[in-house]
């Protein structure tokens, strides 16, 4: 079963439909973005329905039953759960422990997240407790962790570097990055050390440079760029997380929004997570933005399992090929008019990178193909020699 394209580009296109110039119909739109005729129609009745101008049951009213019904599913076994909490914890024979508990509920059905939820627990201890009580890579770093500690307090003034070497000394392995993350996560700075947060500077690497300037692909889903561009408007500025396959040069997902934060990136990932498939292992090349060095932006990364690198400070090469992109969008929509709306030039923006450059533009380095042809011709080949 295919998987569903995004909102974000099934409003796009909705958009592009109505705006349509003279002559331009939806079947011809439809074409443009890749989707089927059929599709768009149903999109266009969809959303017509959510605006109020045909009769029907809206979006909003649908997702609200359906919340309202999950809410109610969800407080009844909440209930449940309190109701054994109590039965069990009154039974004065048994130890005070909640983890046998939660594994006694899910045998009964009971989902394990909406049992911590009301237990006030977090699930992965839970799940250690279940595979082993203490695991290797936990007594591990609490290893780490005690050489560490013991090095900081007898000599303060080094950094993670020494005290790395310190903890070596007593047989404690571990590579200087990983000390760093260790002496970050617990504070254990030298005394002498530079104040940290300060306004300016870029933040440490979240990721190591995986890629180093070598912008090639063996095939698609393999290496991925990502970067992020503004355009001032008359409304205010208007913000493009865009992401690129090397392999074809094709965009294959973005997201456009009124702010710069770390959801503008991660909604880009997501769009092109949902728009492509076996994307396991596959590497992110960003700059060290702090969207993409963010928290959620990370943890998005390893809920796709896929692999972070980012570039140096201040070092443009680093990400040249999602430069390149950016600067062809610059020439060709952005600096050709002034822009009234954010709107208008949302509509731009999209137009642009679904007609024109997937579907219009053929590139050198592709062999005179576009990329949507590039990816149809050289696909099979690709994963034949893989």
């Amino acid at each position: 079963m295919p998987k569903p394209y995004p909102e974000e580009f099934r409003e796009d296109v909705v958009r592009v439909a109505r705006n349509r110039g003279p002559g331009v119909t939806v079947e011809q739109v439809a074409t443009d973005f890749g989707v089927h005729p059929m599709t768009l129609w149903k999109w266009m009745r969809r959303a017509d329905i959510d605006d109020g101008t045909r009769p029907g049951t809206t979006s909003q009213e649908s997702a609200e039953l359906r919340e309202a019904r999950r809410r109610i599913k969800l407080l009844e076994q909440e209930n449940e759960v309190l109701r054994r909490a109590a039965a069990y914890l009154s039974q004065a024979h048994l130890p005070k422990r909640i983890y046998p508990l939660v594994k006694e509920l899910a045998a009964d059905g009971m989902p394990v997240t909406v049992t911590c939820r009301v237990l006030k627990l977090a699930g992965q201890p839970y799940y250690r407790w279940l595979d082993k009580p203490v695991t290797d890579a936990v007594l591990e770093q609490a290893y780490r962790a005690n050489a560490l500690f013991d090095a900081h307090r007898d000599d303060p003034e080094f950094g993670y570097r020494f005290l790395a070497d310190e903890a070596r000394g007593v047989g404690a392995r571990m590579a200087d990055r990983t000390a760093w993350r260790i002496c970050r996560d617990n504070h254990w700075w030298s005394v002498f050390g530079k104040k940290r947060g300060r306004a300016g500077k870029a933040g440490p690497p979240v990721h190591d440079d995986l890629v180093r300037r070598d912008f090639t692909a063996t095939g698609p889903n393999r290496l991925w760029l990502a970067g992020i561009t503004e355009h001032p408007t008359g409304e205010g500025k208007l913000y493009l997380c865009a992401i690129k396959d090397v392999f074809s040069n094709r965009i294959v997902g973005y997201s456009i929004d009124t702010r710069m934060k770390s959801r503008l990136a991660v909604t880009a990932l997501d769009n092109a997570v949902a728009r492509r498939e076996q994307v396991d292992g596959c590497i992110l090349h960003s700059d060290r933005g702090a969207q993409f060095r963010s928290r959620k932006f990370v943890r998005a990364l390893d809920r796709h399992r896929m692999a972070g690198s980012v570039g140096s400070v201040g070092a443009a090469g680093d990400n040249a090929a999602m430069e390149s992109f950016f600067n062809l969008l610059q020439k060709n929509v952005l600096d050709r008019r002034s822009w009234t709306t954010r709107e208008e030039l949302r509509i731009a923006i999209v137009t642009w990178i679904e007609r024109t450059y997937h579907r219009r533009r053929r590139q050198a380095s592709l062999g005179r193909l576009i990329p949507v042809e590039y990816e149809t011709v050289m696909t099979t080949p690709a994963l034949q020699a893989a």
